[in-house]
């Protein structure tokens, strides 16, 4: 779609969009870059801003405010019937368009149809269940599921986990630009120390190997490749889950090999949870839910447990409490002492 960036109104119905600008959504993609916004919001910015401009007609953003904004949000809510949470990321995409790539500030929206927010308490395995299901998994996918429950990663700070960030001496993973951009310390589970050892070795000798193709790891952050050209090369920047295949850097055109597509052990865990015969909507997300929900279980402290998860509001790891092996609240039915 070629859409285009002007500051001016340049655009007139009868002109269509002025081809002698920037693309709007590579100016997009440029904003997003220079905050260091991760890959995933770049994609789902870009495909919103793309959703709000084909709503009103391919009209350019500039030429709308906010009336325009609150009749797309307003169809998000009553047409397509979205999540509240799905409208605020809609919402939060066009203000980024307009604040950072328009420079012009938006005032109230009026009376916006909002999305029904509702409250749901996430799936959770029993430790029974985790076992099983990990059982049926085997090499890479088993260590990935170990540490998604262990160490209560998110899938993709799972895949983007680097060498250089997992501590064997005091069995903790440090996870980096993890949600909000925000770097945390987690558990390594000592369970896990043996078979990521051995993984490890496996991943060094593919290391070794491209090193000598000259063949880098892709994606080494905030420009540091640049200040330090070798960077790419060293061990401890590989990734710990690389991907199979090598991908041509399009800036440079150098061959460099990225991490594992997350959809690989998206399908292992799905088929897993079907051969253990568990019968719950679970997925590598359940494994995180239920890494909280089992501390808690053991007594530590929710305060802890909200750090070990990364959460900004201790109200999100509230929800925990509702799902512990205790009864809603921890409460004990008076059916048990009947």
């Amino acid at each position: 779609m070629n859409i285009t960036h002007s500051q001016k109104h340049n655009f007139t119905p009868s002109q269509g969009w002025n081809n002698s600008q920037p693309k709007l959504l590579d100016s997009v993609t440029i904003e997003i870059q220079t905050r260091h916004y991760s890959t995933k919001t770049e994609k789902t910015y870009r495909n919103w801003i793309k959703q709000y401009v084909l709503f009103h007609k391919k009209r350019h953003p500039n030429e709308m405010s906010e009336k325009e904004v609150n009749q797309f949000l307003s169809h998000l809510a009553v047409d397509r019937n979205v999540s509240a949470s799905t409208q605020n990321q809609a919402l939060s995409a066009i203000l980024f368009l307009y604040k950072n790539v328009l420079h012009k500030e938006l005032g109230d929206f009026g009376n916006v149809v909002r999305a029904k927010r509702s409250r749901k308490i996430p799936v959770v395995f029993s430790k029974d269940e985790v076992k099983r299901i990990i059982a049926q998994l085997s090499g890479e996918k088993q260590l990935m599921a170990s540490l998604l429950y262990g160490s209560g990663l998110r899938i993709t700070e799972c895949i983007r986990l680097r060498v250089k960030d997992v501590d064997f001496d005091n069995k903790q993973i440090v996870v980096r630009d993890g949600k909000g951009e925000k770097d945390r310390v987690t558990l390594l589970s000592k369970k896990a120390i043996p078979l990521l050892t051995k993984h490890l070795e496996i991943v060094k000798n593919t290391f070794r190997s491209d090193n000598e193709k000259g063949i880098g790891t892709t994606n080494i952050p905030y420009a540091l490749e640049r200040k330090y050209p070798n960077i790419a090369k060293e061990w401890y920047w590989c990734y710990v889950f690389p991907s199979t295949k090598t991908v041509v850097d399009k800036k440079t055109g150098e061959l460099k090999r990225h991490h594992m597509n997350d959809s690989v052990l998206q399908k292992a865990v799905k088929r897993a949870i079907k051969q253990a015969q568990v019968e719950k909507h679970g997925g590598c997300h359940t494994f995180r839910h239920s890494f909280a929900t089992h501390l808690l279980e053991n007594g530590y402290d929710i305060r802890t447990i909200q750090d070990l998860l990364g959460h900004k509001s201790l109200q999100t790891t509230m929800v925990y409490t509702h799902v512990m092996n205790k009864g809603p609240m921890g409460v004990k039915s008076p059916g048990d002492s009947l």
